[in-house]
């Protein structure tokens, strides 16, 4: 089972009102729902909640629901805040079995950005997704999808399908989907294009000498051949 567990009580009133309730009772409100039964309102003391929740194995993870001397396995689905005081105020829970697929969003983790070519450069990472979502069985949810930028330039683009996956979890987006880009500035690109130019001025050059060198060369053999 799950490292987390959560004691919990059922609330005798809903809404609103119930909630602020619990809030003044030292609680934390949530809902626990899912599976082929109908949701339920139940607390969790908040300092108990808190603890849990700074483990950072809370949410998005699979822990176990206890309720007196009854347990079963849920996944923490979200969490709110105070605006203001960043206390938690409401959570929700859903129920699952422990080795059912489940679809869940995961946090992407970019590395290695101190080393990108296209970061040193003066490029940006341009992050489409910082969560991508999965189907994954409910013990296996890995902590973080990670991303390594090192090598990447800039224009280079990272889609779901580059990303390195655990066994076990697989994206439910499309593969072509993009992740994140590598992208630069005007200015670097017009350096960029300033550089293609100049490269191509050289082989351009290049290319007329040894065309010259050859007809050069042709036109002695020519010589050569009508003296003999």
């Amino acid at each position: 089972m799950a490292e987390i567990v959560l004691n919990v009580e059922v609330r005798e009133h809903t809404g609103t009102g119930g909630a602020r309730a619990a809030r003044r009772e030292g609680k934390v409100p949530g809902v626990l729902y899912g599976g082929d039964k109908g949701p339920v309102p139940i607390a969790v003391n908040l300092n108990a909640f808190r603890k849990s929740l700074y483990t950072g194995k809370l949410l998005g993870h699979l822990v176990t629901l206890k309720y007196g001397d009854e347990t079963q396995p849920v996944i923490a689905k979200d969490v709110q805040f105070h605006p203001v005081t960043d206390v938690p105020v409401h959570f929700d829970l859903y129920r699952v079995d422990e080795h059912q697929d489940v679809k869940i969003s995961i946090q992407v983790h970019f590395k290695n950005q101190e080393i990108c070519p296209g970061i040193k450069r003066g490029g940006t990472l341009n992050v489409a997704f910082h969560e991508l979502e999965i189907l994954v069985a409910a013990d296996h949810i890995p902590e973080e999808i990670v991303v390594d930028l090192k090598g990447l330039n800039i224009g280079d683009t990272v889609h779901v399908s580059d990303l390195k996956l655990p066994k076990g979890v697989r994206a439910t987006a499309d593969g072509a989907v993009v992740v994140a880009t590598v992208v630069g500035t005007s200015a670097q690109a017009s350096e960029d294009a300033a550089a293609d130019a100049e490269v191509s001025a050289e082989q351009h050059a290049e290319s007329e000498a040894v065309s010259e060198e050859a007809a050069i060369e042709a036109d002695a053999a020519e010589a050569k051949s009508d003296e003999g």
